[in-house]
């Protein structure tokens, strides 16, 4: 079991920077994956930004390359979501999610076995 909490959402102006935190506790070593998600009203959840590899390895989807960075602590047990440069499109609820062992697609809902509660994140002038 992995429980998960996130923290740090708010509202920021275009070209403002915010920090996510996500709180792993549980059985940390389970998940191979740890993935920020995010979902904007009537969009479906999309992916956002992944780590693995024991935080050696990171990928993001193409329209917050170069603007976000994920990272994660030693021990697995906080994952951190640095956005830089927001963009109004950038306004959506943010979700860590933990990846089931059997993942076959990192940026699929779906694959993922456990979620945080949710954190708003705001982006207009």
């Amino acid at each position: 079991q992995v429980q998960l909490r996130e923290s740090g959402g708010g509202s920021v102006q275009p070209g403002g920077s915010l920090t996510l935190s996500c709180e792993v506790s549980g059985n940390v070593y389970i998940s191979r994956y740890m993935t920020w998600f995010r979902q904007a009203p009537g969009k479906e959840r999309e992916g956002v930004a992944t780590i693995y590899n024991h935080g050696t390895t990171t990928y993001y989807t193409d329209s917050v390359e170069g603007r976000f960075t994920i990272s994660q602590d030693e021990d697995g047990k906080m994952l951190y979501l640095q956005m830089n440069d927001l963009k109004p499109e950038d306004t959506a609820t943010y979700y860590c999610a933990a990846a089931r062992p059997s993942l076959r697609h990192v940026w699929t809902p779906a694959d993922y076995m456990a979620w945080g509660q949710g954190t708003q994140v705001t982006v207009n002038s």
